[in-house]
């Protein structure tokens, strides 16, 4: 393992979460409780130059960071500013501006470097405390036998009360009290309070989830600690932390040198009370959601380059990562034909959403012993996923009321698949009524060690792992095992028939794999170049079997390739059936020929909504070898060919 590769990899999966849309929600509070209260007096304003913030605020700020979205880089950032001027308003002795005549602006300036240092041993703090608390604080809590969302909680409270403080001076003096020893007394001890601040801060520090940060939870969640992810993580911290303390001190700065800022304290302040109760509240009934989900993904093309690129998959070894917690699973053959023992089965982690459950509820696997449990991990683009899948409603609706628990770990392969309505409407049209886990942070997927979809993993009552199967197929054995384990945990139990659903696994060798369009995951381009961004492609002469090219003017991506000027697909194929992954608007022609030339099909499609299957070739009578040729209008995303 390469330590400064990882280093590298930590500080840009870092710096993308920093600037990800999960931080927006926070930035106004950031801006105000972290940038423009934590401002010194500029001199040129009449009244105070600066209002007193206790150094509370900075505690406060930094605790709804614990929030899924991951603000806790930025909100701590903001609140080691705020805490900064706050001790330096509380020494007195600096004869830093406490008046509002000008005259502030112009004194000498005692510890003023101690002060410009502060933001950034702020920093140091927050790294150091975040690397403790995020390698081990899943272990302690576990330890203690608490609830591994009780930081979250608990920042969430915190950032409630702060804001309430902000409102009235007089319940801020209470709250302020148990933290005095953070608010130093002499300027000559600014420094070391900044670090004990970020200290304080990194404890409730928790960013948003991505390739690199999953890594880094699972190892601290499964005590797989070593130096490599130690420097993953302090690497991942710094990089997050960079963005959000720029625009904290960019806060500041606005703050100090606005005039309208320095004359409006008290405003400000009770502004940025009322937006952290807004916050608050916000986190509690998860708003911040559909916030989220609502703003453009404009760093997934950057989120999907590091899962993408080989030396991160190698150096994170992201799907396949063995811990203590999973590395029986090992003891599985895949597609077995009899019951095997696997070992405990994993708990479910990094859920962001439920749905198909009681008001959302999450389901927790050590609640649901005594019942067998089968994990289907899937996509709802997937064609192998939605031939899987009839088979997995099949067996939950056979065998529900006989102790069969079905969850679906719905884990995206592509980005418009992170999107909850897109999931809806997915499992809509396969008929799913089960629990759906929405995996979108790839915890649960991690931490099954899957690589593959769709997957079956199959749970006795006990909570033991007896059967995995990994793509498709293997659905008779599968089901006979399910009827095993509802017996063994219930021998009086009466079962239905089997199932009666037709396999549709291709079964003739040769079909052509699966064939993405993106930069990322393209393994069988055709033509001479394949580049990102804007190109103009010309079809090869002679283009070899089971590969793609282009032609015409293609804009390609880590997502996707989008079609532009006189845009068209040209694939060479065995298959029964060919679909085609677009998304976007407007009508395709697709002209199917077989090795001789002649046209077996040709079909417009109209393409409308978010991205989903669409089929080009529906073949009744045995594998067809060909060509096909798609012409695409401009403006239609297309992400991937599929077959059956």
């Amino acid at each position: 393992m390469d330590l400064l590769t990882l280093a590298l990899i930590g500080l840009v999966g870092g710096l993308i979460t920093g600037i990800s849309p999960c931080i927006l929600p926070v930035l106004p509070v950031i801006f105000f409780s972290g940038g423009v209260q934590s401002a010194r007096g500029g001199g040129g304003g009449a009244g105070p130059a600066v209002v007193r913030t206790p150094a509370l605020a900075g505690i406060q700020v930094g605790a709804m960071a614990q929030p899924t979205f991951g603000t806790g880089a930025g909100a701590a950032v903001a609140g080691r500013v705020a805490g900064a001027s706050a001790a330096a308003d509380l020494a007195g002795d600096d004869g830093v501006g406490t008046t509002g005549d000008g005259a502030a602006g112009a004194r000498p300036r005692r510890g003023l470097t101690s002060e410009a240092w502060r933001p950034y041993l702020v920093i140091a703090g927050l790294v150091t405390s975040f690397t403790l608390f995020t390698l081990l604080g899943s272990f302690v809590l576990a330890l203690l036998d608490l609830p591994q969302d009780l930081l979250r909680w608990a920042g969430i409270v915190v950032l409630a009360l702060l804001g309430v403080g902000l409102l009235v001076p007089r319940f801020e003096e209470i709250l302020e009290r148990p933290f005095q020893r953070f608010a130093p007394r002499k300027n000559r001890t600014a420094n070391r309070s900044g670090f004990l601040l970020g200290l304080g801060l990194g404890a409730v520090y928790v960013p948003c989830a991505g390739p690199v940060l999953a890594a880094i939870t699972v190892a601290g969640a499964t005590g797989d600690i070593g130096v490599g992810t130690v420097v993953l993580t302090v690497s991942f911290a710094l990089g997050a932390a960079l963005p959000l303390l720029v625009f904290a001190l960019a806060g500041r700065r606005v703050a100090e040198r606005v005039k309208a800022f320095r004359e409006h304290q008290r405003g400000i302040r009770a502004t940025g009370g009322v937006l952290m109760l807004a916050l608050a509240l916000a986190l509690t009934f998860n708003v911040t959601d559909a916030i989220q989900r609502a703003l453009p993904g404009y760093t997934e093309a950057l989120q999907d380059r590091v899962a993408a690129n080989e030396t991160v998959q190698q150096q994170l070894d992201l799907g396949g990562l063995v811990t203590a917690e999973n590395e029986q699973l090992a003891n599985c053959t895949d597609g077995a034909t009899e019951l095997e023992e696997c070992g405990p089965a994993p708990a479910l982690r990094g859920i962001d959403t439920w749905l198909n459950t009681e008001g959302g509820a999450p389901l927790d696997l050590a609640d649901l012993k005594g019942q067998v449990v089968l994990l289907d991990f899937w996509a709802y683009s997937c064609i192998n996923c939605q031939r899987s899948v009839p088979h997995v409603v099949a067996w939950d609706e056979a065998y529900r009321d006989a102790g069969l628990q079905v969850i679906g770990v719905h884990t995206p392969e592509y980005a418009f698949e992170r999107e909850t309505r897109n999931v809806v409407d997915g499992a809509e049209r396969l008929g799913i009524e089960y629990a759906i886990a929405q995996d979108n942070a790839y915890g649960t997927w991690t931490a099954y060690r899957n690589r593959y979809w769709p997957a079956h993993y199959l749970i006795d009552a006990d909570g033991v792992v007896r059967h995995i199967s990994q793509g498709e197929g293997n659905y008779e054995a599968t089901e006979a095992m399910i009827r095993e384990l509802l017996e063994d945990a219930d021998p009086g139990v009466e079962l239905p028939a089997p199932t009666d659903v037709v396999d549709t696994t291709p079964e003739a060798e040769g079909i052509t794999p699966e064939t993405f369009l993106s930069v990322g995951k393209r393994f069988n381009f055709g033509g001479e170049e394949y580049r990102e961004g804007i190109g103009t492609y010309t079809f090869p002469d002679r283009q070899p079997a089971d590969s793609f090219a282009f032609a015409g003017e293609w804009t390609t991506d880590y997502q996707a390739a989008t079609a532009g000027a006189d845009a068209r697909l040209r694939l060479r194929f065995t298959a029964n059936d060919v679909f085609l992954v677009l998304g976007g608007e407007g009508s395709v022609h697709a002209t199917v020929r077989d090795e001789e030339g002649r046209v077996v099909e040709e079909r417009d499609v109209e393409v409308a909504g978010a991205p989903t299957l669409y089929p080009l070739l529906e073949s009744a009578d045995g594998p067809v070898t060909g060509t096909v040729e798609v012409e695409v209008p401009a403006g239609l995303a297309a992400y991937s060919f599929t077959f059956g």
